[in-house]
């Protein structure tokens, strides 16, 4: 089947789950029925992932659920045993025709202790055929710049992951992999990361991420994979992922008083009200949470309520995922 076949085949089948406006950007990744088994084991199965240009996608689901297999096929690391689709306008099958346009970080970055990091990278660059002309752009993009003369060994964990993902980025990649570049990092290690990313994608570049992490992924990805026992559960923008918990606007008065207080006054406004441990919560529904919590504020205050707490309160990304792919993680 030719390239243009199979991208016709999978623009006839329409946009990937949480379609909408984006469904008008072009697709960097579109694959479908990706399967994978080792003897009867099924690791991934029938996984159909859509990767719009310059979006940031979380590849998310419990260990064993496929990750990095689907990283992996998308590499040319591992065959898959069926799916049709293109990357980067290629035929998935025939990796060798678009892997000049990938960087990945897959498994933790692999350097020489005592070569510095900028030489480092020019031995990945001259290894990739990469223009070493490109290295210093790609230190300062990672942050390591005044710091690329030092010996590798020598780096903390985070400037090891910040050169790693730097030499993902060698050729000047369009579409870039990443898998747990935040594994074993410190908090602002962390943060900067967060920010790098950010930056990569703000260059145009697409960009799929793996983490165990989740929340890290809701502050920097617009987008979601979430992947269970090789299956797909949900694929689309990371606000549409569904919610067993509806958001709501958490009120808690001074004193017993001013907690009877908002009650009287926010059930005389035919509020439905639950009472919790930290205070009242109010369901948001259709209302803007910032305009809803700026209403209720003023009514209560303006009533004599002493508040002191009044917050949005909304299910965490991690929660959202535990509600499809359930607690247990697999080996």
């Amino acid at each position: 089947m030719s390239e243009q076949t199979v991208s016709q085949e999978i623009q006839r089948s329409g946009p990937g789950p949480g379609g909408g406006a984006e469904a008008t950007r072009p697709d960097v990744v579109s694959v479908v029925g990706l399967t994978k088994r080792y003897g009867r084991r099924t690791v991934v199965d029938g996984v159909e992932l859509h990767l719009t240009a310059g979006s940031i996608t979380g590849l998310i689901g419990p260990n064993g659920a496929g990750k990095t297999t689907i990283m992996s096929m998308l590499l040319g690391l591992v065959r898959p045993d069926s799916g049709r689709g293109t990357v980067l306008g290629n035929d998935l099958t025939r990796p060798a025709d678009y892997l000049s346009r990938v960087g990945a970080l897959i498994e933790g970055p692999a350097f020489f202790g005592n070569l510095s990091g900028r030489d480092n990278l020019r031995y990945f660059a001259r290894l990739g055929g990469h223009d070493p002309a490109g290295i210093p752009e790609v230190l300062s993009l990672v942050g390591l710049q005044g710091r690329e003369g030092d010996s590798y060994s020598s780096y903390s964990l985070g400037m090891k992951q910040r050169l790693g993902i730097g030499a993902s980025l060698l050729g000047d990649p369009d579409l870039v992999i990443l898998d747990e570049p935040t594994n074993g990092v410190d908090p602002a290690g962390m943060r900067d990361i967060r920010a790098m990313v950010r930056r990569i994608a703000a260059d145009g570049r697409t960009v799929l991420i793996s983490s165990h992490l989740l929340a890290e992924l809701e502050h920097v990805c617009d987008r979601v994979i979430v992947l269970d026992q090789g299956g797909l559960r949900y694929s689309g923008p990371l606000h549409e992922l569904p919610s067993s918990r509806a958001e709501v606007i958490l009120l808690r008065g001074r004193s017993g008083a001013d907690d009877a207080a908002l009650h009287r006054l926010l059930t005389a406004q035919g509020r439905s009200l639950e009472r919790r441990a930290d205070g009242f919560a109010v369901e948001v529904g259709d209302d803007e949470p910032a305009r809803l919590a700026g209403e209720l504020a003023r009514h209560v205050i303006a009533h004599g309520v002493d508040l002191v707490e009044l917050h949005h309160q909304k299910q965490s990304l991690e929660d959202r995922v535990l509600d499809l792919v359930g607690t247990g993680s697999r080996s």
